[in-house]
């Protein structure tokens, strides 16, 4: 699979996708042209990055598997750690430093590169090793170097300013790079579109290929297993894009599941409802996807009522998504939906408008319907500094982004409605919000565990493009499940000999 004959700077066989370096060198050419137009850029201008370290796990020699940090892949595509890039503004050339490493490497550690090597392999102009980083960067005879520190305002963790020795010699800035080249991120170009409806693509079948292989009894690691293994077989993609959630029962209802604290090792029951949260990422590039279907393949009257509420939410939102539409006007428009069901099915009792107005919506989706997507899982420029500010009400404040949408941008919509003892013990002893609930019914779902429907979209001229592809309705997904109970599954169920 390829995105034409341009230079590759990745691939790993040829079942997966090839990435050409223009990805990146489009990237950069972006990124200068955002920069010429601000009247307070010097003309001499030269943006400097500093790429990702190589680390090993607390004090011992064991080196942990190393991924590019986010802002120089998407401008560099360099897979190697410890290096830097430089981009002229004015000119648009570019330059990677690379460490100039010790002959014994190549006995270790792989054969040793050269200059040359790196400047064909990722499409820069100019290549050379960080102890020349200095004059190299003298020579350009610019103005000022642009480094990049601004607030994820996703994380709220400050992004990493380059450094080196003799930096202090030049003039820095540290403030006007950030927001342009977030900015450049939010809007995906069509070789970035391509690799995220690839990794769509293979966290699809992955998921589909748990749901053909779960059986009752099963580990909740186990199944999380199966999606690693197809996603790097298949697809060569090596990293996930978070921590694989893998939820049954009521570990549904725990919005990030599957971290050290619980770690994906409870036996899924039958009866049980599953929530299933993972994503694979390719060559830095996220995927995010949630599917939610039940343990045996059927899904019961329960199950269908809240399964349906939530995919009624996610397709209205699908069906309102296209440019200048407000992403807080698309989060109230799936908790509406989601009442309404939940009304319908005897949860609730009154009049949804003032639901709305007490945001009890809340109560069943504590999070936002969605975030950006791309080089991170969670990608910057939800909230920036001269955008809309975080709504401070329930739900809301939870939302990765307030922002209008525009062509270009990819999103997950991932409504949600969940049984959480916390909320509903808060909601039925708040009486703004208890007068709507229908306690009998309502204590019937405890420990029912959550539903999520999680898609990733692009948004188009006049719409939205659905880059997963996953069954959804009831039908499919029992169709699918049914399919998989004809498969011979045998999974270890054998005890240590004490």
């Amino acid at each position: 699979m390829s995105l034409g004959k341009a230079q590759a700077a990745f691939c790993l066989g040829e079942h997966t996708l090839t990435v050409p370096v223009a990805l990146h060198s489009l990237n950069r050419q972006r990124l200068c042209e955002r920069l010429r137009k601000k009247n307070d850029v010097p003309k001499k201008s030269v943006v400097l990055l500093q790429g990702g370290e190589s680390t090993t796990r607390y004090c011992s020699d064991v080196e942990d598997v190393f991924r590019q940090e986010s802002f120089f892949h998407w401008a560099f595509g360099v897979l190697e750690p410890d290096c830097y890039g430089a981009i002229d503004v004015k000119t648009g050339k570019s330059y990677i430093f690379v460490p100039k490493l010790p002959e014994s490497y190549a006995i270790w550690m792989g054969k040793l590169h050269t200059l040359e090597y790196f400047k064909e392999k990722y499409g820069v102009d100019e290549a050379h090793y960080i102890c020349d980083i200095e004059n190299v960067l003298t020579s350009l005879q610019s103005e000022v170097l642009l480094t990049l520190k601004g607030l994820n305002t996703d994380s709220g963790k400050i992004s990493r300013e380059a450094a080196f020795d003799g930096i202090g010699k030049f003039t820095v800035n540290n403030t006007l790079l950030h927001p342009e080249i977030v900015e450049c991120r939010v809007i995906k170009t069509p070789y970035e579109i391509e690799v995220l409806r690839y990794t769509n693509r293979i966290s699809s079948e992955a998921h589909k290929e748990v749901m053909k292989q779960i059986r009752p009894g099963m580990k909740e690691y186990q199944l999380e297993s199966i999606f690693l293994h197809y996603c790097y077989y298949t697809g060569g993609a090596r990293h996930v894009s978070y921590t694989c959630i893998c939820g049954s029962g009521e570990n549904g209802a725990v919005l990030h599941y599957g971290h050290a604290g619980a770690p994906n090792d409870k036996t899924v029951q039958d009866g049980d409802m599953c929530l299933f949260d993972m994503g694979c990422e390719y060559n830095c590039y996220a995927s995010d996807i949630t599917c939610s279907f039940p343990a045996n393949g059927k899904f019961t009257t329960q199950q269908k009522a809240i399964y349906e509420s939530v995919y009624k939410a996610s397709r209205a939102v699908m069906k309102a998504v296209k440019p200048g539409v407000s992403w807080v006007d698309m989060h109230l428009l799936a908790c509406q939906v989601q009442l309404e069901e939940l009304k319908k099915h005897g949860l609730l009792k009154g009049d949804i408008e003032d639901m709305m107005k007490v945001h009890l919506g809340a109560t069943f989706m504590p999070h936002g319907l969605g975030h950006f997507m791309g080089c991170d899982v969670h990608d910057v420029g939800g909230y920036p500094e001269c955008g809309p500010e975080r709504v401070n009400a329930p739900g809301l404040r939870n939302l990765r982004t307030a922002r209008l949408l525009e062509e270009g941008m990819v999103l997950t919509i991932e409504p949600g409605i969940y049984f959480i003892d916390a909320l509903l013990d808060q909601a039925l002893n708040d009486p703004q919000l208890s007068q709507f609930l229908v306690p009998d019914v309502i204590e019937q779902y405890r420990g029912f565990g959550g539903v999520r429907i999680e898609d990733d979209i692009v948004i188009t001229s006049d719409g939205m493009e659905l880059l997963t592809c996953v069954p959804r309705a009831v039908e499919e997904i029992e169709k699918l499940m049914e399919e998989g109970r004809k498969l011979n599954v045998t999974f270890p169920q054998q005890k240590l000999q004490e």
